[in-house]
Formats: structure tokens, sequence, C-alpha cells
């Protein structure tokens, strides 16, 4: 809206960074909380604009693999749309109106982790001549199941999240069975259902007594929710718990968890609840419990795992947990290699595996495949991470190693000049000198051209008669921003190492927190990995802050958020003030302020620039 009507770029890219993006109609409130003047015509309209657009369809939302199966052509039946993709259709009823009319669709998820996992496997036969099957490995292997008690789970498939990893602290799976449950327990619909806190006690008494019998609304239902420990957490459960109480047919229990999976189905829930009340009465169940368990069922509509869908979920998480404990070279690789995908940054995975001994070395002009690789059991990042480098790029460059020089590379080198000079400021000729005097010499040095057919005709291998001039050496922070800024990621320092010297004493650190009482005032300062505003958390952003030592929690009530919105949203390395708060093994900072160190950042680096260069956190959830 704000290209429509002309309206400067630096201010609407401003806005974008702090707005929630799915309220259009809040946009004008925070316009108003933006520094500078947003008055005239333009931005009068703009207010107005944004507002009367709020509830329109943001985009086609395209399943990304999705199949109708008609046995007429779908062009006679239902509206169809070119995709973007040429060839690709797109139906332009969702999955609802296609049920209801009786079309045959399949859903078909694609799992990046999936692919991970093959990449890991074939890689871990190749180079240790160790063809592994995962369908044989043991399943109740306990250095695995420790690793997960602990929530050590970077990395791993589906339980590697924040509140995943709060919640494995406290629910510490002890078989597959327990990891089925742990995958479905932290999704919208159970959260809603208000299942996650009862399971939580009941483990923790089960734990401590192997007889107790977790409690249920009516004893009918004890046998359908004993694996579950007293509450609903899969999709099937609601069938279960409709016949049990409500003596539905299978039919009416179908039709209940249909109008449960679909979006704007309040008054389709509601309409079974007349009818459910009945039969609970009928089955000697008052109604207030009838209403009780009803409401509790309503709230699981959210979203939920059916248990098979949980059951598969939870076998891949052990497989990528499993792998990552005895193959975390060969597993970071595939993982480095599958991204995007995940909970956390490229940066943020790289760390993780160095604390636990893997060594990773940066891009390599000569010794970097195309993708990331093993080299003598280092992970060394591909030269495709850079970031201007594409795939064919990739695959050129390795192919024409070994290079004797930057000469012979710009010679000889099938690709454009800026690939060179992001491969150059990436770091992956340092052995031919500085950075600096490689990227002047890489501007005089004659490349030749490209004649017809693609082929390319050589330059004549000539020293270049442009004497280099004295440029400074890089900083410390130069370099590492220059990292971050062509790989996304740093094999070497983390800003807050170099930014620890120039924090105050009293600033902690996150190995600090292990040992700090809970209730004490600290201050914290890191790099933002990730935020979540779930739609189930009241509007409580839970952020994800990682300094040299580690990662910690940060809970960011509603209040707080909105004062430094601008800040929590647009600043990738903050200092924050707050409560530590201890709950059994969960440990968060409480956080009431939140402030940037962009400044003393940028001061610390002699005027670099550091907050573009940085990678953004990922964000997640509501915004």
């Amino acid at each position: 809206m704000g290209k429509a009507l002309g309206l400067p770029f630096a201010e609407l890219e401003r806005l974008a960074r702090v707005t929630d993006g799915w309220h259009a109609e809040k946009v004008a409130d925070e316009l108003d909380g933006l520094p500078g003047r947003h008055t005239g015509p333009r931005w009068e309209a703009f207010r107005e604009l944004t507002h009367e657009i709020a509830g329109l369809p943001r985009h086609i939302s395209q399943h990304p693999g999705g199949m109708v199966i008609s046995t007429r052509p779908l062009i006679d039946l239902v509206p169809v749309q070119p995709a973007a993709m040429a060839g690709r259709q797109i139906c332009q009823w969702d999955k609802d109106s296609c049920g209801d009319a009786g079309f045959l669709k399949i859903d078909l998820l694609g799992l990046g982790m999936l692919s991970a996992v093959e990449d890991c496997i074939d890689r871990i036969a190749r180079l240790r001549g160790e063809p592994i099957d995962l369908s044989r490995i043991p399943l109740d292997d306990p250095q695995v199941y420790a690793e997960i008690q602990l929530a050590d789970t970077v990395g791993v498939f589906q339980i590697e999240s924040r509140a995943q990893m709060q919640s494995l602290l406290q629910t510490r799976p002890e078989n597959l069975d327990d990891l089925t449950v742990q995958v479905a327990l932290v999704r919208p619909g159970p959260i809603q259902g208000k299942a996650v806190h009862p399971y939580v006690k009941h483990r923790h008494a089960k734990r401590d007594d192997p007889s107790f019998e977790p409690p249920v609304e009516h004893e009918c239902l004890r046998e359908c929710l004993r694996e579950t420990l007293g509450v609903v957490v899969f999709q099937d459960q609601v069938l279960d718990v409709a016949m049990a109480a409500a003596r539905f047919s299978i039919g009416e229990a179908e039709g209940l968890r249909r109008a449960m999976s679909r979006k704007r189905s309040e008054e389709a829930i509601e309409a079974f609840r007349p009818r459910f009340v009945e039969g609970c009465l009928g089955n000697g169940i008052g109604e207030a419990t009838a209403h009780a368990i009803y409401d509790k069922l309503v709230g699981f509509a959210g979203f939920g795992f059916p248990k098979s869908h949980a059951a598969a979920f939870g076998l891949l998480a052990y497989q990528s947990a499993w792998l990552r404990r005895y193959f975390p070279a060969e597993f970071l690789c595939a993982l480095l290699n599958a991204q995007p995908m995940g909970f956390y940054p490229p940066a943020s995975l790289v760390r993780d595996a160095q604390r636990r001994g893997v060594e990773v070395l940066p891009p390599h002009i000569n010794r970097s495949r195309a993708q990331c690789a093993l080299e003598d059991g280092a992970v060394r990042i591909g030269v495709g991470y850079v970031q201007a480098v594409g795939e064919a790029d990739a695959e050129a460059l390795a192919a024409g190693q070994p290079y004797a020089e930057l000469g012979d590379l710009a010679r000889r080198a099938a690709v454009k000049q800026d690939v060179l000079e992001a491969i150059v400021a990436a770091g992956a000729c340092d052995e031919w000198g500085p950075r600096r005097q490689l990227l002047w010499q890489l501007g005089v040095t004659a490349r030749g051209e490209t004649v017809g057919g693609g082929n390319r005709q050589l330059a004549l291998p000539l020293e270049p008669t442009a004497e280099i001039p004295e440029l400074p050496e890089q900083t410390k922070w130069e370099r590492m921003l220059a990292d971050y800024r062509h790989t996304s990621l740093s094999v070497g320092l983390h800003p807050l190492e170099l930014l620890r010297p120039h924090l105050p004493a009293r600033v902690a650190t996150t190995a600090d927190l292990a040992d700090t009482p809970s209730g004490t005032q600290l201050q914290l300062a890191g790099m933002a990995v990730a935020r979540q505003r779930p739609a189930t958390a009241n509007g409580v952003v839970f952020m994800l802050l990682e300094d040299e030592f580690g990662q910690a929690n940060l809970i960011v009530p509603p209040q707080v958020y909105e004062q430094y919105r601008a800040v929590i949203r647009g600043e990738p390395l903050l200092l924050a003030r707050g409560k530590l708060e201890r709950h059994d093994r969960n440990v968060n900072l409480l956080v009431r302020e939140v402030h940037s160190l962009g400044p003393l950042a940028r001061k610390a680096a002699a005027e670099a620039e550091v907050t573009s260069a940085l990678p953004r956190a990922h964000h997640f959830g509501h915004r």
C-alpha cells in the first residue's frame, strides 16, 4: 500500500520491521509509534487504506504438495488458475470445499529432515564404510535419551524448539511411546485444550509412583486416555472420547473430528454440543461434567496430530537424535546442506556443534566442494554457502579446482565477476593474501571473454601492471562481519566474544545462569536467534538469546513487547534486563527492559556496519 502511494521506502522498511503484519487495522497505530513525522495527505490515505484492507486475503496460500483427483477435467468443475511454476495449475477451492464436493484429495508432506537424514546416511557409508539401516538401530539407547531428557536437542527433528525443550525437561521421555506423545503435546490443540500442564503433572506423579492412576472426568474415559495420562493429545482420542462418553456412532464422532479440523468452524463445532451433552446424560455423566469434557475437545480443535502422524514424527525425532549423538560431524554437514529448515539458523547449528567438539572450517577455494563436506573429520563449509554463489556457480568453481592463485581463478572460473568478489570477501581465498588486497588485485586482473557457444576464451596470464597499494588489514570485527554478511555464519569469533570487553562487568553470561539463584535481577547480552509469539500465549513473546557460551530463554510480557517492539523485532544484538526464574529444571529470564547493543557494537567495531551484517532472528507464530 505504501509503494502504491509513493511513500519513502526507508520509512516503509522501518514500519515493516516493527509491524505485527497480521492485523492491518493496527498499522496506523504502529506508525504513530515510530520516531519522525508521518503527516500529510499520503500518510493519511495510508492510514485509512491499510485499515480498509484488513481481513482481505493476503496471498493465494497454495499447498506445496496437494493433489485433487477427479473423473472429469477439473476446469469443468471448479475454478482453476495458473500457478507461478510453468505447467502447474491451482484449484481455487480450499481443502474443505473440495472435501464437501466429494473430490478425492491427497496431501503430500515434505520434510527437510528426511533429506538431511538420507544425506547423513549416505555420507557415513561413503566415508566410514558403515552402511546404516535406521530401521535396525536400537530404539532404547540410554545415551540418546539422556541428551533428549537434558533438552540437548538443537537440530533434532520436532523437539528442538524452545517450547519443546522446556517440555522435555519436565516430561523426560524414556522410550519411543513417550516421544510419540511428546511431539504431539506441544501443539496448539493440546495447549488450547489445557492438556499440557496436567500431562506434565501426571508424568511427575507417575515417575514418583509407578502405580499412580491419573484422574479423569468420568470412569468411562479411563481406558481411551490411559496412554496419555488422562488428557486428550491425539486427534484419534476425540473420536474415542465422543464414543465413550456420549455414545456417538463412529460416523457422528468423525463428523465432530472433521468440524474441529476446519478453520472458522466454531458454529459447526457448537452444533454438536447438544447431542454430546444429551449422550453424556444418558451415560450417567452430569451436565456440568459433560460441558467440561466438551470444552476440552473444543479447545483441542486448534490443531492436533493423529497418533499415526505423531508416531512417525517421534521415530524420525529419535533417529535424528541418534545420528546427532553418534555421527555429529556428518549430521551437521547434512543439516547445513538441507537449509533452510528447522528452528535454528545455520550460525546456531554451527555453534552448537562446535560446543560438542565438532570442528567446522570456513569456505576454501581449493578445499571446499559445492556443498558442505567432511574433511579429515571436520565439516568444511561449501562454496555454495557464499550468498552470491548459485548452485551452478558452486559446481563450476568446484569443477575447476585446484586454482594456483587469484589470477588463475579469475581467468579459468566460468562465473561472473560479482561471484568471484563474494568468494574473496567471504574469506575463501585467504591463503593467497589479505582480502582487501585480493579484491583490488581481482579488479585489475584480465578475465578473458565468453565467445559463441558459451566457451570461455582465456586471457593471457600476464601479471597486472597496476601496483597494489598498501591497504589496511581487516580488523577482527570486519572479518567476522564479512563472514556473516557473505555466508550467514561465522566459524570463528562470536559477536559477543568481541563485544564482551566493552560491556559492563555486571552483565551476566549464559554460563552464569546455572549457578544463579531464582529471583536474581540480572542483565544478559546476546544475539537474537529466534522469536516466538504463539497465538496460544496471550501476547507473550518467547525469545532465544545466544552469546559465546550458549543460549538462554527470554520471556517477554505483552506490555514489555509493545514498549520495546522496534528493538525486539529489528535489532540483532540485545541487552535484556529482568528476573531469573526457575521452575524445576526450566530456567528463564522474565524481561522488564530490552535495549539495543547496536550503537555500542558499532563503536567497538570502529564504526563498521554491524546491524545489517548479522543474521536476523527467525520468527515463528503470530507476528
